[in-house]
């Protein structure tokens, strides 16, 4: 197969610029040349040069991935893998939490953020190929001792390479990804009919989900408090949706994602076998993946740490400091018990 090693195409510089900026990846070589008059972009500056984040790029099977880093190397590990429609820009305000206790990795899938973008005709997105990527990654950047961050699809990415390689996986969060039956509900049901179909129709009636109505829908629904939801998070995440093709991209993930639940019961398996410690932490107001997803984790692992908390989808948006804290300390439980 011949993979697209381009980076995403944004042909409008305007635009890319304001994606660079919202996405924290401002240039620091531009500092000096920034007019002193334009106080928001240079506050933004001043905050990214004295920040631990790093930015880079891994060519992966032709594709170039796009990763934020943080901590340094013997600090305990943390990966974060994102959901639909974002990329590791939702994880923006945890990384600057986080980053001076954990050596952090946080990757965008192929299709997603900054990573290549391949057509569907010379790459086949599907949730087996994203985690392999990703995989790759981690091995290559040295991370073989890590807690796993899953949500979204962060979750079946994370859960492959996990029980690929269980010696490597400290522990677990989960918020709000899923992994039994009990978590698809309603909004499920035309995706559903999708997996079982696979017709043309089908696949069309899921567009109104790529929309920027529907990604803003993903935000701010269930949230105590609209005012506190950063309009920078569609502002990144829907051009990169609107992008020519990755329409495409998103309705085959939404037709492999029918390949996660027959992997359900391995994945509970695996929870059963080797009891690995997990903090789950999930908004009950997220109607994507309801809070019934939630409590079967404590089935398999009765030891998990359950948070309810009352917000949606991306619960960092409004709950981004007390998850921070339940992490640092989770992580440091697991840390001082072994």
């Amino acid at each position: 197969m011949t993979h697209n090693t381009s980076k995403p195409n944004l042909t409008n510089t305007a635009l890319a610029g304001s994606l660079i900026a919202l996405s924290g990846l401002v240039p620091l070589a531009s500092a000096g040349e920034i007019d002193s008059n334009l106080p928001i972009i240079t506050d933004t500056l001043a905050q990214a040069q004295s920040s631990s984040v790093r930015y880079g790029t891994e060519t992966i099977d032709g594709l170039e991935i796009f990763y934020r880093e943080a901590g340094t190397v013997g600090q305990p590990q943390l990966v974060l893998l994102h959901g639909f429609p974002t990329s590791s820009h939702m994880f923006r305000n945890l990384i600057e939490e986080l980053g001076d206790d954990f050596h952090i990795i946080a990757p965008d899938y192929p299709g997603y953020g900054l990573s290549s973008a391949p057509s569907t005709d010379d790459y086949d997105y599907t949730f087996d190929n994203l985690a392999g990527v990703v995989d790759e990654l981690f091995e290559r950047k040295g991370f073989d001792n890590y807690v796993l961050y899953v949500m979204d699809y962060g979750a079946p990415v994370g859960f492959r390479i996990a029980t690929a390689h269980p010696d490597r996986v400290a522990g677990f969060v989960v918020q709000n990804g899923n992994a039994y039956d009990e978590g698809l509900e309603d909004f499920w049901v035309p995706i559903k009919k999708y997996w079982k179909t696979g017709a043309d129709e089908d696949r069309d009636a899921l567009r109104g989900l790529l929309t920027v109505g529907a990604t803003k829908w993903q935000y701010l629904t269930g949230v105590r408090d609209e005012a506190v939801i950063s309009p920078d998070n569609w502002l990144v995440a829907q051009p990169l949706l609107d992008r020519g093709g990755n329409d495409e991209i998103q309705l085959d993930l939404f037709y492999d994602y029918g390949s996660n639940p027959p992997l359900y019961p391995s994945w509970q398996q695996y929870f059963r076998d080797e009891q690995p410690p997990m903090l789950i932490t999930w908004g009950k107001g997220d109607p994507i993946f309801p809070e019934p997803g939630a409590h079967p984790y404590l089935r398999d692992l009765p030891d998990a740490q359950l948070h309810i908390l009352d917000t949606g989808h991306f619960a960092l948006e409004e709950d981004g400091e007390k998850i921070a804290e339940l992490i640092r300390d989770f992580i440091h439980t697991i840390n001082t018990s072994n």
